[in-house]
């Protein structure tokens, strides 16, 4: 049942996000709404979804919640990076998005505070024992990566036809520190790190 009330919150978002009569993406809510439905809605219904069948429910532990964050801070970071080079015809169609309101200047240093604040989440959750040390070490081994948007971004913001593969280095970003954060977890299991995370719900 939490799954289902989970996966119902995610398809809702990405329904006001574009469809009518919402469209909130023509108001630069596409950012906190791609957030909520791909992190903390999705990544945590399909968790709990492996409990399907069984007698036993999953508990939402801090581990679960945190990586749905994640995942949720690396997509939406697709999303804002998708904007750069499509300015100029959202301003024609009245699409008020983020780079938009603030310019591709302005957006070039959300992308440096976003990558900044993603790693330091990744160490900060691993200092706390929020997220097994394995999740933090291969996490980190994706900052060249992180590195490369922030620059990448900086050098062509204002160029539309080469920024157009901004959005692709986030891909790219997104798939490697996904697979780095399940191989850390796996990892923690395999080599028996000692991790209870404590139930949040249950």
């Amino acid at each position: 049942m939490r799954s289902m009330l989970l996966l119902a919150s995610a398809t809702t978002c990405g329904y006001i996000y574009q469809c009518p009569p919402f469209r909130l993406s023509y108001q630069g809510l596409g950012e906190p709404l791609c957030f909520a439905a791909f992190g903390p809605f999705a990544t945590t219904a399909f968790y709990l979804l492996q409990s399907h069948g069984s007698i036993y429910s999953l508990p939402l532990n801090g581990i679960i919640l945190s990586a749905s964050l994640l995942v949720g801070f690396t997509t939406t970071l697709i999303l804002f990076c998708s904007h750069f080079h499509q300015v100029e015809g959202d301003m024609a169609v009245g699409k008020m998005s983020p780079l938009v309101r603030i310019g591709t200047k302005s957006g070039f240093g959300v992308v440096r505070v976003a990558i900044t604040t993603l790693y330091s989440l990744v160490f900060a959750l691993g200092l706390s024992k929020t997220l097994p040390l394995t999740c933090t070490i291969l996490c980190a081994l994706t900052f060249p990566l992180g590195k490369l948007v922030v620059s990448y971004v900086e050098e062509y913001h204002n160029d539309k036809v080469k920024i157009f593969m901004a959005k692709y280095y986030c891909v790219r970003l997104h798939s490697l520190f996904g697979a780095a954060l399940s191989a850390g977890l796996v990892a923690a299991r395999m080599f028996n790190v000692t991790f209870n995370p404590r139930p949040i719900f249950c």
